[in-house]
């Protein structure tokens, strides 16, 4: 879900097209992180990561997206809270790096845009300098912005500090000002700093908005699975629906757990529907109150959630599954779950849990929409990870 997907050819062109989608609509892009996070076993948050690409490999997998954002004209860059030994043998991270900062951002792919560090809280830039050096060296290494130190007043007096000191220069503080101000001269924002409530809702999330969301959700809801034609789903013939599941943490201006609005979707198209969330870990008492539930209905529908090799997700489907009532499933995160179950009658992929993907993919279910996503990654099988069970571009559509 924080990918484009899994070629970086095809990744760098996405990005490309979404870079100038947000800056011609007056909102500055961001690309992140650099100089690529998308091999790291370790979550930033928490730890340091390594990526041990070689020099060969980071150009070939991790730089096309990046340079395809600097040459669409991005506004800005993040940095990653993680070490690339093959691009610094220092081993500090890249957030504080001058040769990957410096080195290679600004001067051997030319960008001359902001810098920002992503957030300076996190433990991958925390775990070899302390709060006080971090500012600095992030500054030293080519950062513009810093965002989110822990202490502000640390922070701040240990840049100030450092200028007293002579270790950053007033110049150097100066090419980080005047990049800013730039931005903020580029996007308008002294002719017109401030705004209105009213102001907002007239431009931002207008129902044309809403509408351009729908289409492109449901452009992007992917069937991975559809055993003899189960779907579509009609109220005629399938019109009493249990939906149970994951219900991670919902963003904010969702209305409600994903259970719930997937319920609320379906009644909505004439489908007898009700909701019983059984968690990302669902308790063997769970189960079976799901089981118990499931009885009588013409389907289950199942939210699922990154579920793993030992996830409680899993014995959740097989329950469901034997109880004989068929079984749809929702990939509401990661595509990947399908790797990892068996006995349903169909899957859909809706990568995300935010509302306007849930319902997207209730409208695929029904028939509503044409299911018309394509895989951007390669699912590969759980045992055997050389054997990819649905391959990049994979997708399936309705014939009736």
């Amino acid at each position: 879900v924080r990918s484009f997907g899994s070629d970086p050819r095809a990744v760098a062109g996405l990005v490309a097209a979404q870079v100038k989608g947000y800056q011609r609509a007056g909102v500055a892009a961001t690309s992140k992180h650099f100089p690529g996070h998308g091999d790291t076993a370790v979550d930033s948050h928490y730890g340091l990561p390594t990526i041990t690409h070689t020099p060969a490999q980071w150009a070939e997998l991790d730089a096309p997206p990046f340079e395809a954002a600097i040459a669409a004209g991005i506004d800005s860059i993040m940095t990653a809270h993680i070490v690339v030994p093959a691009l610094d043998p220092s081993e500090d991270p890249a957030t504080l790096s001058r040769p990957i900062l410096t080195g290679i951002l600004r001067e051997r792919l030319g960008y001359d845009g902001v810098v920002v560090t992503d957030s300076l809280g996190m433990e991958g830039v925390r775990t070899k300098y302390g709060d006080d050096r971090v500012p600095v060296l992030a500054l030293k290494a080519g950062v513009d912005q810093l965002l989110n130190p822990p202490k502000l007043d640390v922070a701040w007096n240990a840049v100030v500090r450092a200028v007293r000191e002579g270790e950053l220069t007033e110049d150097r503080l100066d090419e980080s000002i005047l990049r800013i101000l730039r931005l903020k001269a580029k996007l308008g924002l002294f002719r017109q700093p401030y705004t209105t409530r009213a102001g907002v809702e007239r431009v931002v999330g207008t129902a044309a908005h809403r509408a351009h969301a729908d289409r492109i959700a449901e452009a992007t809801t992917t069937l991975l699975l559809n055993e003899d034609g189960f779907l579509p789903l009609s109220p005629d013939t399938h019109g009493s629906v249990l939906v149970v599941g994951a219900d991670p943490a919902s963003p904010s201006g969702t209305t409600g757990p994903p259970t719930a609005v997937l319920a609320t979707a379906l009644r909505e198209l004439g489908f007898t529907a009700t909701a019983l969330s059984t968690g990302i870990t669902p308790t063997a008492a769970r189960i079976e109150e799901a089981v118990a539930a499931a009885a009588g209905k013409d389907v289950v529908v199942v939210g699922t959630y990154n579920v793993s090799a030992s996830s409680p997700q899993r014995t959740l489907v097989d329950r469901l599954v034997a109880t004989g009532v068929p079984v749809v499933t929702i990939a509401i995160r990661n595509p990947y779950d399908i790797a990892r179950i068996s006995g349903q009658r169909a899957t859909l992929a809706a990568y995300s849990w935010t509302d306007v993907e849930l319902r997207a993919a209730v409208r695929v279910m029904a028939g509503r929409a044409r299911p018309r996503g394509r895989l951007p990654v390669p699912v590969q099988s759980a045992r055997n990870p050389a054997e990819v069970l649905y391959p990049v571009g994979h997708g399936l559509s309705y014939t009736r």
